[in-house]
């Protein structure tokens, strides 16, 4: 069995199926054609629901910063190989923005779990080899932002890098009657703040529900933090103490997950 057989299948893409990104953040960037990844299936394990098919596992949002919301899901994609078995899972998760912060103000997606199960799809597929010459190739995607390194012959040693023969060289160690320099190592931060409570607000999910909050701390700089579940002692006002924040990233967001806060003078904690 060549076990590459099916990855040199699917991994040329072709032209009419690639388009260059022309503005906005991926700018530069390659956005392949999903209906390509749909006919390509197709071809190689025959219609969808009888030689492949994808299950939606799971749907839920994450809120983001300065007001936006990002739409989730988690899919398991299954292939029938020519014994008409099928693969186990093969999982992909996409993300897609229900609402983005715009010049104009605020704007809601009704599309955005449609384009989050098309983004998982991809992902899914990429685990079969389908699209690799892109993301292999020096085209940079949406996950590659490192500009490509010059050319080897293209290199030239820095002026600065040749030593002068007609300047000493530096002595290696100070002498032994001056006095070290002493420098400053920058402090560990600390994991534990002080906040106040500016804003509250709770959301709905399909199954759950989430805590949204700005805190404020005793600089007056502000951080918008997420939290599961409803928070009661979080209220217009309230001091933390024993703050504890993580930055966390689902797919392209990032957003400060709150894990654990204590409100001062009470002793009432919560995680």
């Amino acid at each position: 069995m060549d076990n590459l057989k099916l990855y040199h299948a699917l991994r040329r893409v072709p032209d009419d199926a690639k388009r260059p990104i022309q503005a906005g953040r991926l700018k530069g960037k390659t956005d392949i054609n999903p209906m390509w990844r749909l006919k390509s299936l197709t071809e190689q394990f025959g219609p969808c629901g009888i030689g492949w098919k994808y299950v939606i596992e799971q749907q839920w949002m994450e809120p983001g910063s300065d007001g936006e919301m990002a739409a989730f899901c988690n899919i398991s994609l299954y292939i029938k190989n020519a014994e008409g078995q099928w693969s186990d899972a093969i999982p992909g998760t996409g993300g897609s923005a229900f609402i983005a912060k715009e010049r104009s103000g605020l704007y809601t997606s009704d599309e955005c779990y449609k384009m989050a199960l098309t983004d998982a799809i991809s992902v899914a597929c990429k685990a079969l080899g389908m699209g690799a010459d892109v993301y292999w190739d020096a085209d940079r995607t949406k996950y590659t932002d490192t500009p490509a390194l010059p050319q080897q012959g293209n290199l030239q040693p820095s002026k600065s890098a040749v030593p002068d023969p007609q300047k000493p060289a530096a002595p290696s160690a100070a002498p032994a009657d001056q006095p070290s320099k002493v420098v400053d190592l920058p402090r560990p931060q600390q994991s534990a703040y002080e906040y106040i409570v500016e804003s509250v607000s709770v959301q709905n999910g399909m199954s759950s529900q989430s805590t949204t909050a700005v805190l404020k701390d005793s600089s007056g700089k502000s951080v918008k933090v997420f939290a599961r579940g409803v928070h009661e002692a979080l209220k217009y006002g309230v001091p933390l103490v024993n703050v504890k924040i993580s930055l966390k990233k689902q797919g392209t967001v990032a957003f400060h997950y709150l894990e654990s806060y204590e409100v001062a003078g009470t002793g009432q904690c919560a995680a």
